[in-house]
């Protein structure tokens, strides 16, 4: 089968640097089994193509007439040899997808992985603040031929707005992250406390620092590690709610693949305090490493909690330091619950992604009268 993924980014040619890691693990499993090619709509500025984990990667570039620039990379390759099916990652490439989709006749699947489903006025995020992100969201779902969600949290999302979904997780991959059995965590030593995201509004730094200066009220040990890319130019880390506990945080900013687990293994609680989540896979990450989350009610967390996560509401930070206090207190509890996330989390890797979506492949070509080619 020849696929052709439409995504915004997340493939740098370096495999590590400006990339989607569950991207590139489902990019990876199709490219085993089918001709891919990854059309990035503003990796790099300028238009090139390089080979990225057995696939073709053309990078569109942000200069000039993209679309124009699109629509001749797409029909070059289709000449070469036609495309079977259309693949958007994120709504926000998913109205190229449909486009080129219809002008070739061809199934377009879209994958929601982001805010197109949701308005937050209060920090401006999500596509249904504005007129134009409503009508995109309106054009993605009468345009697709098919659309997919990655948890539950997202289907009953998509639902309100009539739009019926699949649920197709992404996954981690195992190879690259392999599960690590839980630990029982030392009672002598502060608790270590992790936070792994963007530094962003949708992601609520605020709230997890205002609980954990509630933890430190009540006299409770613990270190606070923050991993992830600082997008307010240092305004959190500079915030009263970080000075009040700057003693116990540490800022990691982005990490690689490597220190990032590291950092996971020793950890004993995710802590995640998004305002809204398509997943998200940091949830994942930390249960393989034998790590259970505490975090708001969102995505995998919605889904899994109560039995493999703890959710409290979103916003409420009062109630995120009970939880967190109240699952360090009780470790036959925190253990059976990392154990219960792990097994959700191995039960959805990256091979069930990629499995996923092929079956969907096949129902899309099978109702257009065309059998799936696997080379």
């Amino acid at each position: 089968m020849k696929l052709a993924v439409v995504t915004p980014g997340g493939v740098d040619e370096s495999g590590t640097e400006r990339v989607i890691p569950a991207f590139l693990w489902l990019i990876e499993r199709l490219a085993r089994r089918h001709d891919v090619h990854v059309f990035a709509l503003s990796q790099e500025p300028r238009p090139r193509d390089w080979t990225l984990l057995g696939a073709t990667v053309h990078n569109v570039g942000t200069v000039g007439a993209r679309w124009l620039r699109f629509q001749r990379l797409f029909a070059r390759e289709h000449r070469v040899a036609p495309f079977d099916l259309v693949h958007a990652l994120f709504g926000g490439s998913a109205l190229h997808a449909i486009a080129i989709a219809a002008w070739y006749r061809l199934p377009v699947l879209t994958h929601l992985t982001g805010g197109e489903l949701v308005g937050l006025p209060e920090i401006g995020y999500g596509a249904q603040l504005r007129r134009r992100g409503r009508l995109q969201t309106r054009l993605i779902a009468a345009g697709s031929t098919r659309i997919t969600v990655g948890t539950t949290h997202m289907r009953r999302l998509a639902e309100s707005f009539g739009i019926d979904s699949d649920l197709v997780p992404l996954g981690v991959a195992l190879d690259a992250w392999p599960p690590c059995a839980p630990r029982v965590r030392d009672g002598m030593r502060p608790a270590r406390l992790l936070h792994v995201a963007d530094l962003r509004p949708v992601k609520d730094q605020p709230m997890l620092l205002a609980a954990t200066a509630m933890l430190r009220a009540r006299g409770i040990p613990f270190e606070l590690h923050i991993a992830g890319f600082d997008t307010t130019n240092g305004a959190i880390a500079r915030s009263a709610g970080a000075r009040a506990v700057d003693d116990v945080v540490h800022w990691h900013g982005l990490l690689a693949r490597a220190p990032l687990r590291r950092l996971m293994e020793e950890s004993d609680l995710l802590v995640h305090t998004s305002r809204h989540e398509a997943g998200p896979i940091a949830v994942l990450e930390a249960a393989l490493a034998g790590v259970p989350t505490v975090g708001t009610d969102v995505g995998h967390v919605n889904e899994w909690a109560p039995d493999a996560a703890v959710a409290v509401p979103v916003g409420d930070a009062r109630a995120l330091a009970e939880a967190i206090a109240s699952l360090l207190v009780d470790e036959p509890r925190r253990l059976t619950m990392a154990r219960a996330a792990q097994r959700r989390a191995v039960a959805i890797d990256a091979d069930y992604t990629a499995l996923s979506f092929e079956r969907l492949y096949a129902v899309l070509l099978e109702k257009r009268g065309r059998a799936a080619r696997v080379r």
